[in-house]
């Protein structure tokens, strides 16, 4: 199964998640994912001006892991399966610090912050979307609670790594993941207050003195440990802090991140086409020099203008035939295959492809999916939209996935960013002028915005699934304004 979410990343760039959820009983699971990106023509992209190169350096893409899924009030407990995880990395480390219960400790911090992040981020984003005022009270407390035991029981452990046995470079794993779990906790939580802010129910405005409460306490629990806060009168203090927080953030989250090996594509195959294109534009020009010689002699001007014509024209065949094959070789292959690996043992494989189509190239579904307006459709008569396909093809193998992570974990995601900077380079400006009406002055003018439509349309297909998604970027110079879903 494949599931997909897409959101703003940041000015000109927009982020793609897809998740291969690969089936529990089966070894291999193969999955495809076809992307049309719909370019207004205005904006002079095409195979001349936008090279698969110039494609490849504005995407992005990051192979991790899919967070194993707690819930938040499970993780709180005592019991529960990451804590009894951390904590016997804890003891086990203390009692014998050699290499391996070295990693297992930092591997079990790591995943556990992973697994709190998660958890709390998607128990936020469920009180905010909550429409019961009962319901957020009760989850707004239960959330709070939760939040409360998991930093008490994560903290308690520190009696259990503060040993002679422990270096200072240990103690550190401990103390970066109790900062890390801190930084997403506030974050989280003023998101939470932030949602919130236009509900005037009673209830809820008790709950929320709570919740400001609890970000009160974290604040202060960071100045009595020593973790950096913002500082609303010192930039450069808070610049180091953004800093720092990216640090944590790269640095608790990399035990998901897969080792990607990018490699190009049927390399051995387009040698041997190309061997082919040089082998019958010599067969061609040995034919015609020796045809010639039997004909004319050795030493003759016509033999002579023919090995020159023959020259000319065996370089031609050469390409052209070349270009042939290169053309059947990209129907047939991928640009780029990418070995995915977890602790050294190869659990899948990814490829991906970048080509130029057109409209007659497109589904029906894909065309009934795009909808173009009727102004649009005649603008295409004359000035059709540029389509990109990126495709993508995916196998997990589920037995070296379940052999290399003791945490259970549905596949993998792919995280994709596009960068749009390429294309707002012939771009209008945004400002545009607009006349209305003034009983004063007879008119008056107003500046609208000028904005350009990239559409994008999904294809997702794995074994049983076959679905369809469309999306609308709107962006002009000045950036990305909003995507739109359909």
């Amino acid at each position: 199964m494949i599931e997909e979410s897409i959101k703003i990343h940041d000015k000109f760039s927009v982020e793609l998640k897809i998740g291969y959820k690969a089936r529990m009983k089966k070894d291999i699971s193969d999955f495809a994912l076809n992307t049309w990106i719909f370019i207004p023509n205005s904006l002079d992209i095409n195979p001349m001006t936008y090279q698969k190169t110039d494609f490849y350096k504005d995407l992005k893409s990051n192979i991790r892991l899919i967070t194993p899924v707690f819930l938040l009030r499970d993780i709180a407990g005592k019991k529960s399966f990451p804590l009894q995880m951390l904590e016997t990395s804890f003891t086990e480390l203390a009692s014998n610090p050699s290499r391996t219960h070295r990693v297992e400790y930092e591997y079990h911090v790591k995943m556990f912050l992973s697994i709190f992040k998660s958890a709390i981020s998607k128990s936020c984003r469920h009180i905010s979307d909550n429409e019961s005022v009962d319901d957020k009270v009760f989850l707004l407390q239960e959330y709070m609670d939760s939040v409360l035991k998991i930093t008490k029981n994560y903290r308690s452990l520190k009696k259990i790594i503060n040993a002679p046995t422990i270096s200072k470079e240990l103690y550190n794993v401990f103390l970066f993941g109790d900062e890390f779990m801190s930084n997403v906790i506030e974050k989280e939580s003023f998101r939470l207050l932030r949602s919130l802010e236009k509900n005037k129910d009673k209830e809820i405005i008790e709950a929320k003195e709570r919740l400001i409460a609890l970000i009160h306490n974290e604040i202060e629990y960071k100045e009595t440990t020593g973790i950096p806060i913002v500082d609303k009168k010192d930039k450069k203090r808070n610049r180091e802090l953004i800093f720092r927080m990216g640090l944590l953030k790269k640095y608790a989250e990399n035990e998901l991140f897969l080792t990607t090996n990018k490699k190009r594509e049927g390399v051995l195959t387009e040698q041997i086409y190309y061997s082919i294109a040089a082998g019958l534009a010599m067969i061609f020009a040995t034919a015609v020099a020796f045809s010639f010689q039997q004909k004319y002699g050795n030493f003759t001007m016509p033999f002579f203008v023919a090995l020159v014509v023959s020259y000319m024209l065996k370089d031609r065949i050469k390409e052209l035939a070349r270009y042939y094959f290169a053309h059947r070789l990209g129907k047939r292959y991928f640009d780029h295959k990418t070995r995915i690996s977890l602790k050294g043992e190869e659990i899948g494989w990814s490829k991906e492809a970048m080509d130029f189509v057109t409209d007659e190239k497109l589904p029906p579904d894909v065309l009934r999916i795009r909808d173009r307006s009727t102004i649009l459709e005649a603008h295409n008569k004359s000035f059709s939209e540029k389509i990109i396909l990126y495709r993508k093809l995916v196998r997990i193998r589920r037995n070296e996935l379940d052999n290399n992570t003791q945490y259970n974990t549905s596949g993998i995601h792919d995280i994709i960013r596009y960068n749009l900077s390429s294309l707002i380079t012939k771009m209008d400006d945004p400002e545009f002028p607009l006349f209305i009406p003034d009983e004063e002055a007879g008119y008056k003018v107003i500046l609208g915005e000028r904005i350009y439509f990239l559409n994008l349309i999904l294809q997702m297909k794995s074994e049983e699934q076959l679905d369809y998604k469309r999306y609308r970027v709107v962006f002009n110079r000045n950036g990305i304004q909003d995507i739109e879903r359909f």
